[in-house]
């Protein structure tokens, strides 16, 4: 078995992105140079970027794609299944990360259960690598109980200016944890924000750049969404911004606990 790619710092995100503005958005993607694409079962458009990714001319070893396993598909007997329809979708024999989406909600399936799927699917050489996104401490705790020292391969959480998610963030470092962080830009409301204006302004970038950059330095891997060109290789050229200990120290002091996505069914009790 092949050693694991490392999972790349910057991704596209797709969620929310159907049809024809999903294959646009990772044609637009590639072309511009990305090489790591996040989706997810219940996005309801793995079809269509396997499409994209097809036509695009893109080594598939050059890609990183990341799906994630819905949360009626967390059992034995539907992981693996499910993991395999995402396969075909995507047109590809292997994914590089494959993370459970949301923890069993009122935990109807057990994490050993899922976690010794999805090791499964890892010895099947269906996903080189698993994960987990939108759990807690003490989630990822058990997880790391269950399924072994870095077996884990990331929590993929939000993580923005407005919610820096702190204590997670350090107990993940602390056990040796890759972070990603989804909604960085705060579904763009962060963007509107005068202190990350003026660190734009200073080192003559977007407030979108100067959030992906703070983001990247703290090391986390970002995932953001554009449908625009332009934006995506604006948003691409924050892996060459650095910013100051005083521009950190600033965007630090913005935290203010407040968190996007919290689906009522879904949601974990957060830290």
């Amino acid at each position: 078995m092949s050693i694991p790619a490392a999972i790349p710092a910057f991704g596209l995100g797709t969620y929310r992105l159907k049809d024809q503005t999903v294959i646009d958005a990772v044609r637009n993607a590639l072309d511009v140079g990305y090489r790591a694409i996040d989706t997810a079962q219940i996005y309801g458009n793995e079809a269509e970027i396997g499409q994209a990714i097809a036509e695009s001319g893109v080594p598939r070893s050059q890609l990183f794609l990341t799906t994630k396993i819905w949360v009626d598909k967390l059992g034995t007997d539907a992981l693996i299944p499910s993991l395999k329809e995402s396969l075909r979708k995507l047109r590809t024999e292997q994914v590089d990360l494959t993370l459970i989406h949301w923890p069993s909600p009122g935990r109807a399936v057990p994490l050993r259960e899922t976690l010794e799927a999805l090791a499964e699917a890892q010895n099947q050489g269906l996903t080189a690598q698993f994960g987990v996104s939108n759990f807690t401490i003490a989630l990822l705790q058990q997880a790391i109980e269950l399924a072994g020292k870095g077996a884990i391969a990331t929590n993929q959480v939000e993580i923005s200016p407005y919610l820096q998610n702190r204590k997670l963030v350090n107990y993940a470092r602390m056990q040796g944890v890759h972070l990603t962080s989804y909604m960085t830009l705060a579904y763009g409301k962060v963007l509107k924000e005068p202190v990350l204006a003026e660190i734009a302004q200073r080192h003559g970038a977007t407030p979108a750049q100067v959030v992906l950059a703070w983001a990247l330095a703290q090391g986390f891997s970002v995932i953001p969404s554009s449908t625009k060109r332009e934006n995506l290789a604006s948003n691409l050229k924050a892996k060459d911004l650095k910013l100051t200990s005083e521009d950190m120290a600033a965007i630090a002091a913005l935290d203010r606990n407040e968190r996007l996505a919290n689906p009522e069914s879904l949601a974990p009790a957060w830290d």
